[in-house]
């Protein structure tokens, strides 16, 4: 029997594991099935919490299709919340180690229970060959590209993960129909998430995210960070910016060359599943 959590990040909702207490499966299999939202579960996938020998914990995700993603800026803050609250730690600044690194999260406390969490996301990455893209310059910002035969100008940054930023003047179309051909590009070689934004202000920006992986989620806290600092690099916003998606809003700010991250991290509820049932 495994115990597990449900989580959410305005909207961006993973089942949460301790993989230090209990031996959890992480194989693709099981976690598609726990994740599937009419038989399982129902999550974007799937969170581990494991011991590190780098950092305070490490983290493991892997999206609904039982791909192992290398971070998710919703994800991590709510496993902050999660160590914290479950007696793992006192502390109130972690190191989290991921695959695209260790990033320091700094949790806001009240009752005894974390409400909300600033991540350290790291610098931005633009250069096509790190993020990666097949592309024949070194940066791709605010450039043209053609995604299923139709043109578009997209800029192209790393957050630990690789996304294409495309804005638009609303946001009411079909994104199941066009976001695969963006995923599945050859141009991205180990696909790619897709963010569609909108600008309502200098302060305020508005988006949807096609994930690799998951397809549209409510909320893509690595995609925000890349949002804010694609706009800032087309000079459409300022160093600090609100930046709204379908699950609620995350407060995104470039300083010091390093991208932070501010938002909610709930719990939802907790359970017990017998592994068996989702061989």
């Amino acid at each position: 029997m495994l115990q597990f959590t449900k989580m959410e990040g305005i909207g961006n909702d993973y089942v949460y594991m301790d993989g230090i207490h209990q031996r959890v499966p992480m194989d693709a299999t099981f976690i598609s099935k726990i994740s599937d939202r009419h038989f399982g579960i129902g999550s974007d996938g799937l969170i581990v919490i494991l011991e590190s020998e780098v950092a305070d914990f490490k983290m493991r995700m892997f999206n609904l299709d039982g791909s192992e993603g290398k971070m998710c800026g919703n994800g991590i803050r709510c496993f902050a919340k999660f160590v914290y609250d479950e007696h793992l730690t006192k502390k109130t600044t972690l190191q989290i180690e991921t695959l695209s690194g260790i990033k320091t999260c700094e949790l806001k406390i009240e009752n005894g229970e974390v409400t909300s969490v600033t991540v350290d996301m790291g610098k931005p990455v633009t250069t096509c060959r790190e993020i990666p893209v097949v592309y024949d310059q070194e940066e791709m910002i605010d450039d043209e590209l053609v995604i299923n035969g139709i043109k578009y100008r997209g800029t192209a940054v790393s957050m630990g993960n690789p996304h294409l930023v495309i804005y638009r003047d609303n946001l009411d179309f079909n994104l199941e129909k066009i976001g695969p051909h963006f995923e599945k590009d050859p141009m991205f070689p180990e696909s790619v998430n897709t963010e569609f934004v909108q600008v309502i202000d200098e302060k305020h920006l508005k988006m949807r995210v096609w994930e690799r992986g998951s397809g549209e989620t409510h909320a893509c806290g690595t995609g925000a960070c890349a949002v804010m600092y694609a706009s800032y690099l087309n000079h459409l916003c300022g160093p600090e910016a609100d930046v709204e998606l379908l699950g609620g809003h995350l407060q995104i700010a470039y300083r010091d060359g390093h991208i932070f991250m501010t938002g909610p991290a709930r719990t939802t509820f907790r359970g017990y599943i017998q592994e068996e049932d989702y061989r």
